[in-house]
């Protein structure tokens, strides 16, 4: 996973992947509670990330992590027309 800034108040995170032999062990929570940590300790205010509705797995991270679902949006990508992509936020304070 990536944690990179968006602004000077706000992070994102891109590409949470575990690979397939390592799901379902707890390591996508993890990463994701120590990238939240970090961003906090940086001083940033607010964590931002973009996601597919499809995914399923990630979505749940997300939301136990405390992410807000934002903004819902189809869209057609990689071949695919049947998309719903998915905007989540995070406040920091």
């Amino acid at each position: 996973m990536f944690l990179v800034r968006k602004s000077k108040h706000v992070a994102k995170l891109r590409l949470l992947l575990v690979e397939p032999s390592a799901r379902g062990l707890g390591i996508g929570k993890r990463v994701v509670e120590e990238c939240i940590g970090f961003a906090r300790q940086c001083g940033y205010r607010k964590l931002a990330l973009w996601t597919q509705s499809e995914l399923k797995a990630a979505r749940s991270i997300y939301q136990q992590a405390g992410f807000r679902l934002a903004k819902k949006e189809r869209h057609s990508s990689w071949g695919r027309k049947d998309l719903v992509a998915e905007s989540w936020e995070l406040a920091l304070s």
